[in-house]
């Protein structure tokens, strides 16, 4: 094994669209674990939205990025030398020590890997880790399906939303997704069951909506705010509901965008809009799994990951992720030998 390791700090605070240039690579030495401790080599590493909001220097639901400091978030690693009991060496574990490619833990924190038998260890960031948690948190516990009707998700090519369609129509819903580009949309359509989509590229959301959804939106789906939740709000049935999971358009706003002009249809449509951070429910974890694993080991509910090679392209990666360069779950490769 080398005797160095490499990490990525944050250079400086992004103003608007972060650059390269915010992000620094920094080689050190392989941490030596202590009594009771064990030597983790990350595999991968999830990229994801909400990271964007960490750069800032602003009181939020998780602390900010420290300049100089390493960035974290979720990782799939392998034990690679162990002092504690509970840690053999070739045990998988997923922590939030992200950014880096080795970590010494003393086992705190520490979550299962999922099952190799139902899906690679990567799904554990994704469709079995808090990216699909998110979706069936959103979708069961706040949108609140019932079969026959309608649900639209934005920015449904990604993670989180191409889960939320797949859990709708498990439930017999009608799904339309917005994406980014035609392969996207032709993605969503012929491969992930949505029963409609379309490039918001086009310009043209509300009347995009107003011919896939017909009859209205029961359920809208939130992940990117602006534009979208403008033309939603138009389109809600009475009683609709909409889980607040994401405003990606606005991530990169230095000032904080108006709120959407067609508000006040929520109050002649008794619409109830839900924020929600899913931390707040790992009650509900075990629930999740015990539905959504067997779906995807029958696969029932397919999962699409876009995989960037090596720590040192982790920035480039957040940055496309940020311009919609994924499909699926976003992630970092940096174990030639992960499995």
């Amino acid at each position: 094994m080398s005797e160095t390791s490499r990490e990525i700090r944050l250079a400086s605070r992004p103003e608007g669209q972060p650059t390269e240039e915010n992000f620094e690579l920094a080689e050190v030495a392989v941490p030596a674990p202590g009594d009771g401790e064990a030597l983790v080599r990350n595999a991968y590493l999830s990229v994801d939205p909400y990271m964007r909001g960490r750069m800032r220097d602003a009181k939020s639901y998780v602390p900010p990025f420290k300049v100089g400091e390493v960035m974290d978030g979720g990782a799939v690693g392998r034990v690679v030398r162990s002092n504690n009991p509970e840690l053999s060496e070739g045990d998988w574990v997923q922590s939030m020590n992200g950014w880096r490619e080795h970590y010494v833990t003393d086992g705190s924190g520490l979550l299962p890997v999922a099952d190799p038998g139902v899906a690679p260890v990567s799904a554990s960031l994704g469709v079995l880790g808090m990216t699909g948690f998110t979706a069936w948190v959103g979708l069961t516990q706040f949108g609140k399906p019932k079969e026959g009707e309608t649900l639209f998700v934005s920015g449904a090519a990604g993670a989180v939303g191409s889960m939320v369609g797949q859990l709708a129509k498990l439930r017999g819903l009608r799904t339309v997704g917005s994406a980014g580009s035609e392969e996207k949309v032709a993605l969503l359509t012929s491969e992930l069951g949505f029963d409609a989509a379309f490039n918001y590229k086009d310009g043209d959301i509300g009347g995009a909506l107003s011919e896939h959804a017909p009859d209205g939106i029961d359920i809208y789906f939130d992940n990117v705010g602006g534009d979208h939740l403008e033309a939603a709000l138009t389109r809600m049935n009475v009683f609709g509901r909409i889980p607040l999971c994401g405003a990606i358009s606005g991530y990169n706003e230095e000032q904080t965008p108006p709120g959407p002009r067609s508000f006040l249809t929520v109050l002649p449509s008794r619409l109830t809009i839900r924020g929600f951070i899913v931390t707040d429910h790992y009650d509900l974890y075990p629930e999740f799994l015990a539905e959504v694993a067997p779906h995807v080991k029958e696969g029932e509910i397919r999962f699409l990951e876009t995989v960037v090679d090596g720590i040192e392209n982790m920035p480039g990666a957040f940055l496309g992720l940020l311009d919609g360069q994924n499909t699926g779950k976003m992630l970092v490769n940096v174990d030639d030998d992960a499995g």
